[in-house]
């Protein structure tokens, strides 16, 4: 059971970045705006959705799931800076606080693996510091 709820947590977490990837792919101008507005071009809404896209992806499929997990952890309080310097709209510090329980929840994917139900890999590999990899 333990493999199972493991899955459905990063399915769960995976639709955040797959939501993401539509979003930005779907109707980007908002998202520009908000890029734009923070002194960054905008053009960088593409990168973004592309990494929106292989992070569900790989927080699904594996390999290397707990390192996928700690670095989307660290994206999420990265990005959380920038929702910050938006605070005067309370949905931002909403989003931030979103933000920080989804690196929670990365960092115990992370440090958990993702059991054996991962399609590329095998848990022993995709944990930090283990001795396989």
């Amino acid at each position: 059971m333990n493999d199972w709820l493991n899955l459905l947590g990063r399915v769960l977490i995976a639709l955040i970045f797959f939501g993401g990837f539509g979003q930005k792919i779907g109707d980007p101008a908002p998202v520009v705006t908000m890029i734009e507005g923070l002194g960054f071009p905008g053009a960088l809404v593409w990168p973004v959705a592309l990494f929106n896209l292989i992070a569900g992806i790989a927080l699904l499929t594996g390999p290397w799931v707990s390192l996928w997990a700690l670095g989307l952890a660290a994206y999420w309080v990265f990005t959380s800076y920038f929702h910050w310097q938006l605070r005067a709209d309370p949905w931002q510090v909403t989003i931030v606080f979103k933000n920080w329980a989804i690196a929670g929840g990365l960092l115990i994917l992370a440090e958990k693996g993702p059991g054996r139900l991962v399609l590329f890999g095998r848990e022993d590999q995709s944990r930090p510091g283990s001795s396989s990899m």
